[in-house]
């Protein structure tokens, strides 16, 4: 007969076993291998099918909200899962490399990420997501009282608040330029921002991909603008790695931060900051430890943030990887043809489209205006009735993310329902 300690070692025991079991049989379940290159020729709609086969989101789940937060994929979850069996046994070879583990270099993680996103090894750090990433960008340049950052009305709070604590703590002003929706075409964009420039202006932040319409901003032209006027670029990019293709030496930007877990579908609390080499000794680290002051570190000063979870890099590896054997073209070219065709459905049926209409300021988002729809009403019923996942922004806007595994059906299911809810409410 067990006793109370033995019987709830068991029953754990059993439970976690279980836990694993169930994961590892929906893993075993899926494709050790990706679909055939040759039939996206053949059947390109068929080869997305059999991606589709890769992500653990039931068959009856519509997932139209990849802008939040993407669903990692079948060989990111192995990754990961592997990783955490070989750390986990605490035999690394060095006996001085399991216990430092938010000391390392990572370059066998930061290679393949700079060489995605187009830097140098260098000027890149792994963190967790954009906001952090933001927030060094945001207390780690020095300004002054007065000094003034310019931004559009459309950032995330996790891009915008990191210069409102700024302001609120040092004086530091922080201006905005009101972007219209849609926004018709880059030349628009510049004008705003070249007009709003003021002699006190230090640093220009911007989204790559806005959160609140979704719309393509042309990062290259600003960053351009900026140096051409002795400001600092800072873009957030948290949209962009993993929807289109990425080149930052490029956009000529002085910082970039990202969010991999959505577009890139790696695992959740993953990001990265980069810094061009030229400016990484301006920008002080806000989180210090060992190496904080140390130049020769360059931007790796800035991952030093403690232990951190390195199985989430072995997925984030994993993602980039996948990434790549499936092609970034092939991958925004679905993103732009999905995301298209919701919207001309979408506008067939009255919306009011707030997504530009210039191909090359949108990507794989499409964002709405359906008055007199309340959005929330809306988003409740699509879930709990019929298992599809929206989101949007009050009081009628939809913003509807189309990542590549996403099938045509799955959005003509989407436009059915929203006709019937139209016919319900008598909207």
């Amino acid at each position: 007969m067990l006793d109370r300690r033995r019987f709830l070692t068991a029953t754990t025991g059993v439970a976690a076993l279980a836990l694993r079991g169930s994961l590892w049989a929906q893993l075993e379940k899926v494709p050790s291998t990706l679909p055939d290159p040759g039939q996206y020729k053949s059947n390109a709609e068929a080869y997305w099918s059999e991606l589709r086969k890769q992500f653990l989101i039931p068959e009856d789940e519509v997932y139209l909200n990849n802008g939040t937060v993407g669903s990692s994929p079948a060989p990111v979850l192995r990754a990961i899962f592997d990783g955490y069996s070989s750390t986990e046994k605490m035999d690394q070879q060095d006996p001085e490399d399991y216990p430092i583990w938010g000391y390392a270099a990572w370059n066998e993680f930061r290679d393949p990420l700079a060489a995605f996103v187009g830097c140098g090894r260098d000027e890149i750090a792994l963190l967790r997501n954009a906001t952090e990433a933001n927030s060094y960008i945001a207390n780690g340049i020095d300004l002054k009282p007065g000094d003034e950052v310019l931004m559009t009305d459309q950032e995330h709070p996790g891009g915008e608040h990191p210069w409102n604590l700024r302001a609120k703590r040092y004086g530091i002003v922080v201006n905005k330029v009101s972007l219209p929706k849609p926004v018709n075409d880059a030349a628009q964009v510049l004008n705003l921002f070249n007009y709003a420039i003021t002699p006190r202006t230090r640093v220009m932040f911007f989204s790559h991909i806005t959160t609140v319409t979704g719309v393509v901003l042309p990062a290259k032209e600003l960053c351009s603008l900026a140096r051409s006027k002795g400001i600092l670029s800072a873009v957030d990019g948290a949209h962009v790695t993993g929807m289109m293709a990425l080149n930052i030496h490029s956009l000529g930007c002085d910082l970039y931060s990202s969010s991999p877990h959505k577009w890139l579908q790696a695992p959740k609390g993953s990001g990265f900051l980069y810094v061009r080499d030229e400016v990484i000794d301006r920008v002080w680290n806000t989180i210090a430890t060992e190496g904080w002051d140390e130049p020769k570190l360059r931007a790796e000063r800035f991952q030093r943030i403690g232990s951190s979870n390195v199985p989430a890099l072995c997925g984030l590896r994993a993602a980039i990887k996948l990434a790549n054997d499936i092609g970034m073209d092939r991958i925004e070219h679905r993103h732009r043809e999905l995301a298209n065709y919701v919207l001309g459905e979408m506008t067939k049926r009255g919306a009011e489209s707030w997504t530009s209409p210039d191909p090359a300021l949108r990507c794989a988002i499409a964002t709405v205006n359906i008055p007199p729809i309340q959005r929330m009403d809306l988003e409740k019923w699509m879930w709990n009735e019929h298992k599809i996942r929206i989101r949007g922004g009050e009081p009628s806007k939809l913003r509807l993310s189309t990542p590549y595994y996403l099938q045509k059906k799955d959005i003509d299911r989407f436009l059915e329902k929203f006709d019937e809810y139209k016919r319900e409410k008598k909207l």
